[in-house]
């Protein structure tokens, strides 16, 4: 691993971060997770003062109020420790961000953590950084085809897909909350929708769903009318809301003429849902799912999501608490600046190309109308005025 010769004095051991609720400290075994390039060490000598240090943190845009907290509170947890951080976003434009990483390598910066547009845009800018012993940190969207990346911090993509496509089940009536078989036994239509094909975690919340819904679609339990299964087909460039409202219109245009109706969509992403949904609500589907709207999934627990989830307008969303993320990411950086090895709890599925990627996953909920309260209230995610306004503070 590729890491500035800090010595342990220069790094703050990473305490509670003044965020609100945040748990998830770094916890799991860790085996051999150096990147191919070799591993190395702190060897002592003088230690640069906390403040001395700078973080660099790309995110890839200002349009998602996801990333906008995920900048927030990365940048907050980071400067807790005492850093300088330079944040900046990149308003989803691949050649913005690039710039940004290359001014922040030229500044100097002792630590990138980067959550990519593009995972696979970067390796030029990550092999600058590995000139200069600049280590780097992906932060939940997995950096690809470069060896010079040290950590990586993310949820349980997988598994999010799985709750994903479970949502889906639950609200058709075909499983229980539990995931015990319900009564209902179809056939429901449904359609699918994916994101973004540059993004690796598309991939993984796709394959956990179907993983889901595949032995119910075989059964005949469920149909999809398009025929469109494949992720090439279903997804959802930068995961834009208006690309998934535009092929939702066509898919009723084209597929669902006549009696034939949508039971329910898949959706990986809650700005996507919000699309889906107008155009379902535009065609005479209703305005609600009590009176005829289908059943349709999410994720990021989104405030205008959530109020829609708790409206009865969209059924679920996936709760991925980007506060516990932000705070791994700080105990992996101060482990990575310290000249250790962070902390890994999976150290086989994150294979960007190059080698297997040492990571951390994080654990995400399902939110359900009925436990919005418990999940995104109580834990200070969300306030109640918020979730009765769909806006947040």
């Amino acid at each position: 691993m590729r890491v500035r010769k800090f010595g342990t004095a220069a790094v703050v051991t990473a305490t509670a971060l003044v965020l609100a609720a945040c748990g998830g400290g770094g916890a799991g075994s860790s085996t051999d997770t150096s990147a191919p390039d070799g591993g190395s060490s702190s060897d002592g000598g003088e230690a640069p003062a906390a403040e001395d240090i700078t973080v660099g943190v790309a995110m890839p845009t200002q349009t998602s109020e996801r990333w906008i907290a995920d900048g927030d509170a990365v940048k907050a947890g980071f400067e807790g420790e005492g850093y300088s951080v330079d944040l900046q976003f990149a308003n989803d434009d691949i050649p913005t961000q690039s710039q940004q990483v290359d001014q922040m390598i030229t500044s100097g910066v002792d630590l990138l953590v980067i959550a990519a547009i593009d995972g696979t845009a970067l390796s030029g800018q990550l092999a600058n950084a590995a000139s200069a012993g600049i280590p780097v940190i992906s932060y939940d969207r997995l950096i690809r085809d470069t060896p010079n990346l040290d950590f990586y911090v993310t949820f349980d993509n997988f598994a999010v897909g799985v709750q994903q496509g479970t949502s889906l089940l639950v609200g058709l009536g075909v499983l229980n909350a539990d995931g015990s078989e319900a009564d209902a036994t179809g056939p429901f239509n449904i359609e699918l929708f994916a994101g973004s094909l540059d993004d690796n975690n598309a991939g993984f919340f796709f394959d956990g769903a179907m993983s889901v819904l595949q032995p119910y679609i075989d059964s005949g339990v469920l149909v999809v009318p398009s025929g469109q299964t494949s992720i090439d087909q279903v997804a959802t460039l930068r995961w834009q809301q208006e690309v998934a409202q535009k092929r939702m219109e066509d898919l009723l245009t084209s597929t669902y003429s006549g009696a034939d109706k949508v039971d329910g969509v898949l959706s990986p992403y809650d700005g996507i849902s919000r699309g889906i949904i107008t155009a379902l609500q535009n065609a005479g589907y209703g305005t609600t799912i009590a009176d005829g709207l289908p059943i349709v999934s999410g994720q990021d627990a989104e405030i205008a999501s959530v109020k829609l989830i708790a409206d009865g307008v969209q059924f679920a969303t996936i709760f991925k608490d980007t506060r516990k993320l932000a705070e791994q990411a700080v105990i992996s950086g101060n482990e990575i600046l310290a000249g250790e090895e962070p902390e890994a709890n999976n150290t086989t599925d994150y294979d960007n190309g190059e080698f297997v990627v040492p990571s951390f996953l994080l654990e995400s909920d399902v939110v359900y109308a009925d436990n919005i309260e418990s999940l995104l209230v109580d834990s200070g995610y969300w306030t109640a005025d918020e979730v009765a306004s769909g806006q947040s503070d």
